[in-house]
């Protein structure tokens, strides 16, 4: 993988433009049916349906293209299930942001700003209690669910913490509250604001998976779409 790999590919360039084409044909779909196909601003519930249905065959096949990369993944990010401990609240609190490389990746390095990556993860609290993680089951994992994209949005602390790590690799972070949720949302049980540690596993996103994403995308923009100019409301 050369040094251009985790910036904007020509691949996502062109998925990139077909977005943005697909999604504006979409929304000047919508805006026919909502306001020309229907005098009282009622959306048609069978186009509703047929897109709902639509919308539920490609994320199965996201789904599917996904469980490709868990049979590759689980085993390995399982076998780091035994590192999911409690620790010192105060101590984690105080220290801010720490990692610590579990497992060094052959593949490009992560910049700052680097964000064309897949990642599995266990988020865990102080207390040993898994919040959140890529198991289908946090107690008796069997698979891993669809990988996390990550973009711009994600936590302070995942963001600066995977910097530094190479595609492949695990790494353990650990935040304080302030770089984790803060009180913007309560994680761990009976606590505002608490600090968080991570166990994330990179890997390269996958083509096939990308673009049943983008499709899905487009179908969930249509629904949204239509839905906000009818009655319906998506399950």
């Amino acid at each position: 993988m050369d040094e251009k790999a985790l910036k904007t590919s020509l691949w996502q360039r062109i998925a990139i433009i077909i977005i943005a084409i697909l999604l504006v044909g979409s929304m000047i779909f919508a805006y026919l049916i909502i306001v020309l196909g229907n005098s009282k601003n009622e959306v048609d519930e069978s186009t509703i349906a047929e897109i709902q249905a639509e919308y539920d065959k490609k994320y199965q096949e996201v789904e599917d293209a996904s469980a490709k990369l868990s049979e590759k993944y689980f085993e390995t990010l399982k076998g780091y299930k035994s590192n999911v401990k409690a620790y010192n609240k105060a101590g984690a609190e105080a220290a801010g942001l720490e990692t610590k490389d579990l497992k060094s990746g052959s593949g490009q390095e992560l910049k700052e700003g680097d964000y064309n990556y897949y990642a599995y993860y266990i988020g865990w609290c102080s207390d040993g209690t898994i919040f959140d993680s890529s198991f289908d089951d946090n107690e008796k994992p069997t698979s891993l669910k669809i990988p996390l994209r990550s973009t711009e949005n994600v936590i302070a602390g995942w963001k600066q913490g995977v910097i530094g790590m190479k595609i492949g690799g695990v790494r353990q972070i650990t935040m304080n509250s302030d770089l984790a949720y803060g009180n913007t949302r309560q994680v761990c049980e009976g606590e505002e604001a608490s600090p968080l540690k991570y166990i994330v596993l990179i890997t390269d996103q996958d083509d096939t998976l990308e673009e049943k994403y983008t499709e899905l995308q487009v179908l969930n923009y249509e629904l949204n779409m239509l839905l906000q100019g009818g009655s319906g409301s998506l399950q």
